[in-house]
């Protein structure tokens, strides 16, 4: 497939890395530290408003099931426009299309924060996704286009950083600031980044000339057809469970459209010299093992997220912050291991510490798939350290073998669909895990319910004891017999939920341990250290 650019001097000059001995300076840090900010400003945007939805339901007058938009329409514009970030570089360049976009992504958070119905909540969520999606591919061609090979791995370990700490964090951070400041302050907070990540950019990038031309030429039809595709997908995944799968006629639109449009750009991809973006790179061994693998670490990523706070919530009936106190273990560590994964990365091959960081982050799935009702805080705190200490390992991994061998021209496009594919997987996880959650429920409910029975000597017995507790209460024997049959259907359904969410967890781990076959397909890949290769 042809490249996503035109092979001229002034296309290629922005993506064109320094040679490896070259030294770096203090504005390139400045400008490739303001990306990893940006990313991770995005990518915690997706998950922050899990933990104040109930807050933000509340006040906009929504019902638990049209609330899950707020989240969907994020989620759709964001995958929509990553893979048209190449493009719209080149077309502006790196300086303004950040600097542009984080002022929009700004704009449309206060927007957010101000909804006054849910329809107004949706809009301002699309547009803020619309414009704060370019942020995680932009931070990974940073590194790729403005750091020295020998420099990469640092680079890759901070962008390893924001793709996993900002999904431990949202939940984390979004329960703190509706607790303390209510829940227009999780998008306000935007801010502070916000501005520093524009300060950054303008001061660590030079102007490029804007290539506007480009925009006619481009490949319209294609990124149409991407647009349905993707929307389209997103919009099936997210919002499958909840209306019942192929059960529902909107579900089967959204399918169609999804396959079509999917369709639609391979074909359009395939057959234009220019396309916007190049998805021939699927083509490459290595890259399409770590596209594999990325979006494998989006379901384990974005599943683990979505799973842990859900069952805090529902079973130990944890507040907002207390979720928030233990699900940061799982990202704090990752601070003091990813420079330790960096130095590591140039001497070790490269598949060996991806199966490494597997084996523990598929590991801590696993310690989580024999919960029972009394799990909280202090039964998970090994598990959430444990996932902590195997996620870098992943993650800085994954880009190595992703951008081994990327031609500064293609630097764009590789970013942009391992971002998407690795978003995409999270979408595909949670798709997966809610419809698991509910199927799983029914079933363990039904087993559960065919031992206690009403002859049954054990439920008997308990039968007796919660009757006789509600009559000292006051209570009259008829109210008390029915108290005590409720709340034995409630232990029922708690338990057969406790063990759901066990399933969820082991389903997750076993896709991790699984993604361990298809590593060793790839090649023999070390980060580049002291002026050496990509590949050893």
């Amino acid at each position: 497939m042809a490249s996503t650019t035109h092979d001229t001097p002034a296309a290629l000059k922005p993506f064109a890395p320094p040679a490896p001995g070259e030294k770096v300076s203090a504005r390139t840090w400045m400008a490739v530290a303001a990306g990893m900010l940006g990313a991770f400003m995005a990518v915690l945007d997706i998950q922050i408003t899990n933990s104040s939805l109930k807050d933000i339901l509340g006040t906009l007058s929504a019902t638990q099931e049209e609330g899950s938009w707020i989240a969907t329409a994020y989620l759709v514009a964001e995958i929509i426009i990553i893979p048209m970030t190449g493009l719209m570089t080149r077309v502006f360049g790196m300086r303004a299309y950040m600097m542009g976009t984080t002022s929009l992504f700004l704009l449309c958070s206060t927007l957010c924060g101000f909804a006054w119905n849910l329809p107004s909540m949706i809009v301002f969520r699309m547009m803020q996704g619309f414009t704060g999606g370019a942020l995680i591919p932009m931070a990974m061609t940073l590194v790729m286009a403005k750091l020295p090979a020998t420099k990469r791995a640092t680079g890759m370990a901070i962008f390893g950083l924001t793709a996993t700490l900002a999904p431990s964090m949202g939940p984390t951070f979004g329960g703190y600031l509706s607790e303390l400041y209510g829940w227009p302050s999780i998008f306000y907070i935007n801010w502070g980044p916000g501005l520093l990540l524009i300060a950054g950019i303008a001061l660590g990038l030079d102007k490029e000339k804007r290539q506007l031309n480009l925009l006619y030429n481009a490949d319209w039809l294609g990124i149409a057809f991407m647009a349905v595709g993707l929307g389209s997908l997103t919009i099936f995944l997210e919002e499958g469970n909840s209306k019942d799968w192929f059960e529902s006629s909107f579900i089967i639109t959204f399918a169609a459209l999804a396959i079509i449009g999917l369709l639609g750009w391979a074909v359009t991809g395939a057959l234009r010299k220019q396309p916007f973006v190049n998805l021939g790179l699927y083509g490459q061994r290595n890259f399409f093992a770590a596209t594999a693998l990325s979006m494998a670490m989006g379901m384990g990523l974005y599943g683990s997220s979505f799973l842990l706070p859900l069952y805090l919530g529902q079973i130990p009936g944890y507040s907002p912050m207390q979720i928030g106190e233990v699900i940061m273990w799982a990202g704090l560590p990752q601070l003091f291991i990813m420079p330790f994964v960096a130095k590591l990365s140039s001497k070790v091959d490269n598949r060996i510490l991806c199966t490494f960081g597997l084996l523990l982050f598929g590991g801590s799935c696993f310690m989580n798939a024999y919960m029972d009702a009394t799990t909280g805080y202090d039964q998970l705190l090994l598990s959430q350290i444990v996932r902590a200490l195997g996620q870098p390992f992943v993650m800085l991994t994954l880009s190595n073998f992703a951008m081994n061998g990327i031609q500064p021209k293609d630097m764009p496009s590789a970013s942009s669909l391992i971002n998407m594919t690795r978003n995409l997987g999270g979408s595909i996880g949670i798709a997966l895990l809610a419809t698991a959650l509910t199927s799983r429920e029914h079933f363990h409910s039904q087993r559960l319910g065919e031992s206690v029975t009403g002859f049954a000597a054990a439920t008997q017995e308990r039968l007796a004891a919660l009757t006789q507790s509600f009559l000292s209460r006051g209570f009259d024997s008829a109210t008390a017999g029915d108290m005590a049959l409720k709340a034995i259907d409630g232990i029922v359904r708690r338990e057969a939920y406790v063990m759901a969410y066990n399933d969820g967890f082991f389903l997750v781990g076993a896709v991790l341990f699984g993604c361990i076959g298809v590593l060793w397909f790839s090649d023999k890949v070390k980060a580049p250290s002291g002026g050496g290769g990509g590949a050893h």
